[in-house]
């Protein structure tokens, strides 16, 4: 499994398949064909999920270059989960953007790499061509964690420094974790839903499922609401679940991304 080392010394497992230039320059390709997409992934899960590699199919079959990698914490990546912090997981997210891949790329993050995502298309908005969010989670940790815990919860957050979450967990994908104060108190650095406007003006597409029970579907059209990019477009999918991973979800995600292309 290929690695690349951080400035901390802390390594981030990924994967990559680059374009293949013959094939490239035997054909012309759209004008708004992408160099890649990078796809990050979820909270508590990896880069060698459904949605990853359906990805990966889909960007051979269009000869588009693709990468995916674990976060600090995650799959195959060093360090600790209950080391990990939003920002942390931004500078991962920066590093691959900066140290692997070239040219304009199109992000898909993935509930948690959706917040990532977003905050990766305002630090580098002359590398991102577009964004696509799946069940974009952005503000979680306060929103859907914190303000649903109960008073003597937070206060053992507080003054012991974490909360088990296993036994009062929904979350069907990550069925209980570990949540510390160092997640919550740093991720209020990179809150984005109480903002009036998101300074992102590339296209952008999100899909959730409106029957998601971890992270509600307006949180989509709450995002389409404050960027100030004007081609915006939410795809509510009835019977979608937070994973999005059947077939006809996956479907979907291919027929949104084909779309981005055209």
């Amino acid at each position: 499994m290929p690695t690349i080392k951080c400035p901390d010394g802390n390594v981030i497992a990924y994967n990559q398949r680059e374009v293949n230039t013959k094939l490239a320059a035997s054909k012309t390709p759209p004008s708004n064909t992408p160099a890649g997409v990078i796809f990050l992934h979820g909270f508590k899960s990896d880069k060698s999920g459904t949605k990853a590699a359906h990805l990966d199919a889909w960007c051979a079959k269009h000869n588009v270059g693709f990468t995916c990698f674990d976060l600090f914490g995650h799959g195959e990546s060093s360090g600790a989960f209950t080391d990990g912090s939003i920002g942390r997981w931004i500078e991962d997210t920066l590093f691959v953007l900066d140290h692997l891949t070239k040219g304009p790329q199109i992000l898909i993050g993935s509930s948690l790499g959706g917040w990532l995502m977003l905050h990766a298309a305002m630090k580098r908005t002359e590398r991102i061509q577009a964004i696509l969010g799946i069940a974009a989670a952005p503000d979680f940790t306060e929103r859907l964690i914190w303000d649903a815990l109960k008073p003597e919860e937070k206060k053992q957050i507080m003054e012991k420094g974490s909360y088990d979450l296993a036994e009062n967990c929904n979350d069907t994908q990550s069925p209980g974790y570990t949540i510390t104060r160092r997640l919550i108190e740093e991720a209020r650095n990179h809150l984005l839903l109480d903002r009036a406007s998101i300074p992102i003006t590339c296209p952008a597409r999100f899909i959730h499922g409106m029957e998601d029970k971890d992270v509600p579907y307006h949180y989509s059209t709450m995002l389409a609401e404050r960027l100030q990019s004007e081609d915006v477009r939410v795809t509510l999918a009835k019977k979608g679940d937070h994973r999005m991973s059947s077939l006809d979800m996956l479907e979907l995600l291919e027929t949104t991304l084909s779309d981005m292309l055209k």
